[in-house]
């Protein structure tokens, strides 16, 4: 744990730096953090995390978000729970915060990157300024991630979500299924799922403007994608890279194919329809220089 967390704080050293414009002077917006999957809020990863970010900049208030302040409980929240009306509550819970009142910066780590997102598109009050995601899954996952040896817990999730992941209690309750996305199956993905279709804006007949604004509306957006992840597949979605969909799937919306990755051919970022029509308003950010990725 110690090594991962030295790579996320050396690499949030150099955004950071690329942020202010090498000007590490200026002030600092608060930070509010989110977890990834099977982490809690106050974990000792996550503290430590936090601890390098105070250590490198002194004096930052650093919050990190929560869905249940009972640790266990809030490790739980990660796998089972509506997406939807988990962001609701931390908007709620972020609006309450005297600190964040004139905006902040925010860092993803795994899923809690795209709640983020979420949460710019949707809320954004107080608003993020820059959002730096951590091998996060942007466009979703076409598989369960594989569960540590004796995490029950997450075996227990992972076979529930594959044996119905679109059905009605899955897209309800399972995190995971709720950005599980089948290129094989788009037409029940679009049509069942209620959470990555939305703030990716894929149904053409419920498209949200705002969403598109208030994403182009980021100083930076920076996408980290791991190079050696095994758990997010395919990795190349924390860079908005998806797996290709059969080619007698909605073909209009198909695009050649530059990049492979396990064998599988991937659309990245520039290719997606997502991008090229600007759904979500990430062309827009793209083109003012507002996107960055890295690698970590």
């Amino acid at each position: 744990m110690r090594l991962t967390l030295r790579l996320l704080a050396s690499t949030l050293l150099a955004i950071q730096t690329c942020l202010t414009n090498g000007l590490p002077s200026q002030p600092l917006r608060p930070l509010v953090l989110w977890h990834g999957l099977g982490d809690s809020h106050s974990s000792p990863g996550m503290l430590e995390f936090a601890s390098i970010i105070k250590d490198i900049h002194p004096g930052i208030f650093v919050h990190s978000v929560y869905i249940e302040e009972d640790l266990d409980k809030d490790r739980k929240a990660g796998f089972y729970g509506n997406v939807n009306e988990q962001l609701q509550a931390v908007a709620d819970q972020l609006s309450a915060i005297p600190e964040l009142k004139g905006g902040f910066d925010a860092i993803g780590l795994s899923q809690g990157g795209q709640f983020l997102r979420a949460y710019v598109e949707r809320y954004n009050s107080p608003p993020i300024h820059n959002l730096i995601t951590f091998g996060s899954q942007h466009m979703g996952i076409s598989d369960i991630p594989i569960c540590r040896p004796y995490d029950f817990l997450c075996q227990i999730a992972r076979r529930a979500t594959r044996s119905a992941v679109y059905g009605e209690w899955a897209q309800a309750n399972l995190i995971q299924a709720q950005y599980f996305r089948d290129p094989t199956n788009l037409e029940t993905y679009l049509s069942a799922n209620h959470f990555l279709t939305a703030i990716n804006n894929e149904i053409p007949d419920s498209r949200n403007h705002t969403y598109a604004k208030n994403l182009a509306s980021l100083n930076k957006l920076v996408l980290v994608l791991f190079t050696e992840d095994k758990t997010v597949v395919p990795k190349e979605s924390a860079w908005f890279g998806s797996e290709a969909a059969p080619t007698n799937f909605h073909p209009e919306q198909q695009q050649p194919m530059v990049g492979s990755a396990a064998g599988k051919e991937i659309i990245p970022m520039r290719l997606q329809p997502l991008y090229q029509e600007d759904w979500i308003g990430l062309r827009k950010l793209d083109e003012r220089g507002g996107v960055i990725v890295g690698k970590g």
